[in-house]
């Protein structure tokens, strides 16, 4: 009875593989309408290069999203660099980096003198408002 079943499975086993491989055949045989000349190596690039530039390629990988069109100011290279030295000759650069993200806080002067900091750090220390050493966490 076993031997049976192992036969069949072989049996399965061989026909799947020789439908895939001969489905494989058949479509790189079909892959030009029959009575058209084959496409130049030159007219694939031109096609590839139109739909690139027109967003209808697939990017690298299986399957994925078709790609985005470009979306932006059409503007040249020439006036980006134009604009790019008009923003940094009036300030309006952002530095190298996350500068956006992080603005250091705005300096303020203190309304104290140096001598009256150290009288009130002073006071605070002798009441025991300021904890120091191993025993500050007791």
């Amino acid at each position: 009875m076993a031997s049976k079943s192992l036969f069949s499975a072989v049996a399965i086993a061989l026909i799947a593989t020789s439908s895939q491989w001969a489905a494989a055949q058949t479509s790189t045989q079909g892959s030009a309408p029959a009575g058209t000349a084959p496409v130049t190596r030159d007219q694939r690039k031109a096609e590839t290069a139109a739909a690139n530039k027109a967003g209808q390629l697939t990017p690298a990988g299986q399957n994925g999203p078709a790609m985005a069109a470009p979306t932006g100011p059409a503007m040249t290279s020439a006036e980006r660099k134009a604009q790019a030295q008009s923003d940094a000759k009036a300030g309006q650069m952002a530095g190298a980096g996350d500068a956006a993200a992080h603005k250091p806080a705005a300096k303020t002067k203190s309304t104290k003198t140096r001598s009256e900091r150290k009288a009130e750090t002073a006071a605070a220390n002798k009441a025991g408002n300021i904890k120091s050493g191993e025993g500050s966490f007791r």
